[in-house]
């Protein structure tokens, strides 16, 4: 079963990313081309996954993730999870 691609912005904190990360940083136009790139494949995720059993982790997010991981020369998941206590630049891409 197909988990849902719900964020919550409270999740992580009460900060307000957008208000941190400045109008012209390149994220933000690599989110909004990611945003849309994954909008476009929403109808493929969901041909994938069955509509019964325990829902796994949106697909969205594990690409999400690699290209975070990959952008910001992070080794690990562990350490990715790590970078997103404290990195803002790295939770203002991952919110969506």
């Amino acid at each position: 079963m197909r988990g849902m691609d719900e964020g919550s912005g409270s999740l992580f904190s009460y900060v307000d990313l957008e208000a941190r990360i400045p109008a012209r940083h390149p994220l933000r136009k690599f989110r909004q081309v990611l945003n849309e790139a994954l909008a476009s494949l929403y109808s493929e995720f969901e041909t994938l996954y069955s509509d019964f059993g325990r829902p796994s982790i949106a697909p969205e997010w594990l690409i999400l993730a690699s290209l975070l991981q990959i952008l910001f020369s992070v080794r690990s998941e562990r350490q990715l999870m790590e970078q997103m206590q404290y990195n803002l630049l790295v939770r203002g891409a991952w919110g969506r």
